[in-house]
C-alpha cells in the first residue's frame, strides 16, 4: 500500500495542486478500471444465481466506475490555475466531485430499496455455484485494497473526495459481504433472504451516502477552520515580537491549498510604526509558506500601561466567570470627569445560553461591582474558529 501511495506523492507537498491533481488521476484510473471488471464479473455471479441483490450489486460497480470518472475529472479541474473569472482557483471542484460521488452512492441506494422491496414481495428462488460465490469473494478482496488505498491517500492530501470514495469502496465491500452470506444462507439453509439482504445493502449505502454528502457539503457551506491549524497559527502568529495578542480571525476555504485569512494583530500603541509593519509582513510570507494561507493582517494599537492592565485582568475574570468560552479583545479605557468608559469586545461561542443582551447586561452589572465610576462598552461577537478547551 506504502508503495503506491508513495507512487502517487512522489515526494511533492499535498496542498501542491499537480500533487493533488496526480493522486486523484491514479485514483481514479485505478477506481474505473476495477470497478468495470467486479461490474463484468458480479453480473455474471448474478445472471448464473438468478440474483436480484447480486445483479443490483453489479450495477452499484457500474456506477462507482462512473463515479471514478467524477473524481479523475474533479481533480484535473481542481488543478487548473487561477483565471479572470475564478480569481481563488478552481480548488473546489474537488469537493464538487465528491459531492457528485456521494449522490450517485444516494441514488444507488435508492434503486436498490426499489429492488430489493419487489424481490421481498415476489421471492424466487437464488441458485448456488462455486463460480458465484468466487466472483463475490474476489471483489470483496478488490474493494477493501481500493478502501484502504483512497483512505491513505485521502489522509495523505486531506481530501474530501477520496474520503468519499474510500467509504463507498467500503460499504461495496460491506454490502457483497452480506449478499456472499445470502447465497451461503440460501444454499446450506434454504432461506430465502436475498430480498431481505438487499435491503440491508441499500440501508448500508444510504447511510454511507449521507455521510459523504456531509463531508463534502460542509466544506462549501464553510465550516470551523481546523483547532490544530488554529493553534499553530496562534504559535507562530504570537511568536513574534511586538505580538501581543490576536483576533477576530477569518478563515475562507477555497479548496485544498487555497485558502484567504484575515486577523486582527495587537501591536503596542507607542511601537515603531515601520518596525511593526515589517513583523506584520514577515508573518504573512510565513504562514503563506508553511499553510498556504493567503493573509491579511490588521494592527490594533493597544495601550498596556499598569492601570490598564489591571482592569483588562479584573474584566477577563469577570468574563470567565460568566463562562469559561467567552474572552475578550480591544479592551481600552476613556476616562471622564463623572465616570470611566472601560469598552471591549466579548467572544462567545455560536448556540451561547445566553443572548446578547443578556451577555452585556450580566457583564455591565459585574463591571459596576468593580466601581461605580466604571461604565462598559460591550460589543457581542461569535467566533469563527473552533478552539478546543485550554487553548
Amino acid at each position: 500500500m506504502d508503495f503506491f501511495v508513495h507512487f502517487c506523492m512522489r515526494g511533492g507537498d499535498a496542498q501542491d495542486p499537480e500533487t493533488r491533481r496526480r493522486c486523484g488521476v491514479v485514483s481514479g484510473a485505478a477506481g474505473i478500471g476495477l470497478n468495470l471488471l467486479l461490474f463484468l464479473g458480479k453480473l455474471l455471479a448474478g445472471i448464473a444465481a438468478a440474483s436480484i441483490a447480486v445483479t443490483a450489486d453489479a450495477f452499484n460497480n457500474l456506477s462507482d466506475a462512473a463515479s471514478s470518472v467524477v473524481t479523475l475529472i474533479g481533480f484535473r479541474l481542481a488543478g487548473r490555475e487561477a483565471d479572470r473569472e475564478h480569481p481563488f482557483g478552481h480548488g473546489r471542484m474537488e469537493y464538487l466531485a465528491g459531492l457528485v460521488v456521494a449522490m450517485l452512492i444516494l441514488l444507488v441506494g435508492a434503486e436498490l430499496i426499489q429492488t430489493s422491496v419487489r424481490k421481498i414481495l415476489s421471492p424466487e428462488p437464488v441458485a448456488f455455484s462455486a463460480l458465484s460465490a468466487g466472483i463475490l469473494a474476489a471483489s470483496i478482496a478488490v474493494k477493501l485494497w481500493m478502501f484502504a488505498f483512497n483512505r491513505a491517500l485521502a489522509r495523505k492530501i486531506g481530501s474530501a473526495a477520496l474520503s468519499a470514495t474510500a467509504a463507498d469502496s467500503l460499504s461495496d465491500a460491506a454490502a457483497t459481504g452480506i449478499l456472499l452470506l445470502g447465497l451461503l444462507a440460501g444454499r446450506f439453509l434454504d432461506l430465502a433472504l436475498d430480498g431481505w439482504l438487499g435491503l440491508a445493502v441499500a440501508l448500508f449505502i444510504l447511510r454511507t451516502g449521507w455521510g459523504a454528502v456531509k463531508e463534502t457539503v460542509d466544506p462549501l457551506l464553510g465550516r470551523p477552520m481546523d483547532p490544530e491549524l488554529a493553534a499553530d497559527i496562534d504559535r507562530i502568529v504570537l511568536g513574534h515580537d511586538h505580538i501581543l495578542g490576536i483576533h477576530d480571525l477569518v478563515y475562507h476555504d477555497y479548496g485544498p491549498g487555497r485558502a484567504m485569512m484575515s486577523l486582527h494583530a495587537e501591536v503596542p500603541a507607542d511601537g515603531d510604526f515601520l518596525e511593526l509593519h515589517d513583523t506584520i509582513d514577515h508573518i504573512e510570507r510565513e504562514l503563506k509558506a508553511k499553510h498556504h494561507i493567503e493573509t491579511c493582517i490588521h494592527m490594533d494599537p493597544v495601550v498596556r500601561d499598569g492601570r490598564t492592565e489591571a482592569l483588562r485582568q479584573q474584566v477577563e475574570d469577570l468574563v470567565r466567570e460568566l463562562d469559561p468560552t467567552c474572552s475578550i479583545h480591544d479592551f481600552r479605557i476613556t476616562a471622564g470627569p463623572c465616570h470611566t468608559n472601560l469598552l471591549f469586545d466579548v467572544v462567545v461561542p455560536y448556540g451561547f445560553r445566553l443572548s446578547d443582551d443578556e451577555v452585556r447586561a450580566a457583564l455591565c452589572q459585574a463591571v459596576k461591582g468593580l466601581s461605580d465610576r466604571y461604565f462598559a462598552v460591550i460589543q457581542v461577537e461569535r467566533s469563527y474558529v473552533e478552539r478546543r478547551r485550554g487553548a
